[in-house]
């Protein structure tokens, strides 16, 4: 639901399936729980995308995209609540830079991420368009890994 989007319709079912949306997002969760279920989520992707030992999958390996995705969902669904701005559908880069605005990521890290997710991403779409793989050295991403995984860690396991 925090990236669900409406695209089709009249501007009255926009308006229900907006506000459905928000309420569903704002909808108080014992964090625990949900850290949980999304850990265990997680685990699930990881085990249905397979990562080769000696490469970094830009969105399926530790520290990828896919981790930073799943930060950014767990916090919106657990603190939307208390904070409208996370509410809007804005994109995991602005919602990185917003979780740490309000506080609920330590000053530095959540931009460290969304820069870090940004550059993976533009590496995800040149790998795309010249039909190459998607994953590469470790070497060429150790440093935007390492923030992604900082923020995991200090979600999950902090």
């Amino acid at each position: 639901m925090t990236r669900a989007r409406f695209v089709l319709g009249s501007a009255v079912l926009g308006q229900r399936f907006e506000e459905v949306r928000e309420r569903v997002i704002n909808a108080q969760r014992e964090c625990n729980q949900l850290k949980y279920e999304v850990r265990a989520m997680r685990e699930r992707v990881r085990q249905a995308h397979p990562v080769k030992h000696n490469v970094f999958d830009l969105k399926h390996s530790p520290g990828g995209m896919v981790d930073a995705e799943f930060v950014v969902q767990t916090l919106v669904l657990g603190h939307a609540h208390n904070y409208p701005q996370l509410l809007d559908n804005v994109g995991n880069i602005a919602l990185l830079q917003r979780l740490e605005s309000v506080g609920l990521l330590p000053k530095g890290v959540g931009i460290a991420a969304a820069d870090a997710y940004r550059i993976l991403r533009q590496l995800q779409h040149r790998a795309r368009l010249d039909e190459t793989p998607t994953q590469v050295p470790l070497q060429n991403v150790l440093e935007q890994r390492d923030a992604i995984a900082a923020v995991w860690h200090l979600v999950f396991e902090g």
